[in-house]
């Protein structure tokens, strides 16, 4: 085919285009930030019933397999005070967030954990707490069966980002999975990004977030400590948790 300069030109034009769009997609931080400006109330995810489980690969590192929460601490360095009993640990009332002692970038996450079965309340205080990659990206732990609420809020979203692409909640008191993987952000020498952090998520074996591009925090300190939150307005649903382990990738 004889490439023509109109061709070319057509060519410059709709990568331009492609650009313009990204560019403006992108919020402030002070936007993102505002709860008013934040909340997507006009999408539902479908909903799909879940099933599946995830065995612990032989290169895993065991965060938690409900003997101790040894490694981790409270976000101040102390002791994790999160109480453990039989084989599960729960983020009581005034136990506060939890994080790692190790520090992880790139990874593959398989966290299980449910909410109270008797559970009360409504949207965002029911059993509300958040897995933070990097103490940076929180993945939404969330009550969301049955629970209306906006939907980069809900159960799978990346918080006030990314509602995920279907509903994959189970029933409340009933054990549930989250499979991550996390890719975190890629800096050129002068420290701009230039590839954003990207996360894939598996909901209880359904996908939920592919390969999706994070817009919010980065900066050159990327290898941190994960962090799990301990919701301070939502002490009647306590969220517990069980197996935790990370592969490095």
């Amino acid at each position: 085919m004889r490439i023509t300069k109109e061709y070319l030109l057509a060519l410059l034009t709709v990568a331009l285009i492609i650009s313009s769009k990204n560019l403006f997609a992108q919020k402030p931080d002070k936007e993102q930030q505002n709860p008013a400006t934040t909340a997507k109330t006009d999408t539902i995810p479908k909903k799909v019933f879940p099933e599946g489980t995830c065995s612990l690969p032989s290169d895993a590192i065991v965060l938690f397999n409900g003997d101790n929460l040894d490694a981790w601490e409270d976000i101040k360095g102390g002791k994790a005070r999160w109480p453990v009993d039989g084989e599960i640990a729960t983020d009581a009332v005034d136990s506060g967030s939890i994080r790692t002692k190790r520090a992880f970038g790139d990874c593959q996450l398989h966290v299980e954990w449910r909410t109270a079965s008797d559970i009360i309340g409504k949207g965002q205080r029911r059993g509300n707490s958040g897995i933070f990659l990097q103490g940076r990206y929180e993945i939404q732990v969330l009550e969301s069966f049955e629970n209306q609420t906006y939907s980069n809020g809900q159960a799978g979203a990346v918080y006030k980002e990314l509602p995920p692409l279907v509903n994959a909640s189970k029933k409340p008191g009933e054990w549930q999975t989250y499979d991550i993987i996390f890719a975190e952000p890629r800096f050129n020498e002068q420290g701009k990004v230039v590839i954003p952090a990207h996360v894939t998520i598996l909901h209880n074996g359904v996908l939920i977030q592919n390969n999706a591009e994070i817009r919010g925090y980065s900066n050159r300190n990327l290898k941190a400590p994960l962090m799990i939150q301990n919701h301070s307005n939502d002490h009647k649903n306590p969220v517990q948790y069980g197996n935790i382990w990370i592969r490095e990738l």
